[in-house]
């Protein structure tokens, strides 16, 4: 299925990643559904690192991926754009919030998430519900769910 792709559509941020076969994941997903991929350094990873080129292969376009140089940079650039978090720790789950068009979703580090501030920001915060007594679902998994129900509720697919 082919879409045509407007800048009316969601965008996955990642704040700091540190597992590069995760981003490589992360960036074929976005590539394969139409989603614009947004970058908060530093990254715990070189693009040059060998696992990141292993699972990236020939999905990664440059011009689908917008690099922030810090998240002081990403929040400035999303002033009057909204922003949505997904983290363990949100009361509010996935399946009953409203995406819109031009949201973007955020997503922590793998290794800690996001920090305090980023949390204080973020209005709208939401989770993917699991089983109790687990921790958190792959980041990539959980990239591909709330993608793939942002895309269902604005109806690009």
């Amino acid at each position: 299925m082919t879409q045509k792709l407007t800048n009316q559509r969601p965008k996955i941020a990642l704040f700091e990643p540190d597992i590069p076969q995760n981003t490589a994941a992360i960036i074929r997903t976005c590539a394969c559904l139409g989603a614009k991929l947004e970058i908060i350094k530093p990254c715990g990873f070189l693009i040059s690192d060998k696992r990141f080129k292993r699972v990236v292969m020939d999905y990664m376009n440059p011009n689908e991926i917008q690099f922030y140089e810090s998240s002081d940079d990403f929040f400035k650039s999303k002033e009057n754009q909204r922003i949505v978090l997904m983290t363990t720790k949100a009361s509010v789950s996935y399946t009953s919030f409203k995406f819109s068009k031009n949201d973007t979703i955020l997503f922590g580090r793998e290794s800690s998430g996001v920090p305090n501030k980023v949390h204080k920001i973020v209005k709208n915060r939401l989770k993917i519900p699991m089983k109790k007594n687990m921790r958190s679902l792959n980041i990539a998994t959980s990239v591909a769910i709330i993608l793939a129900e942002s895309l269902k509720q604005t109806k690009f697919i």
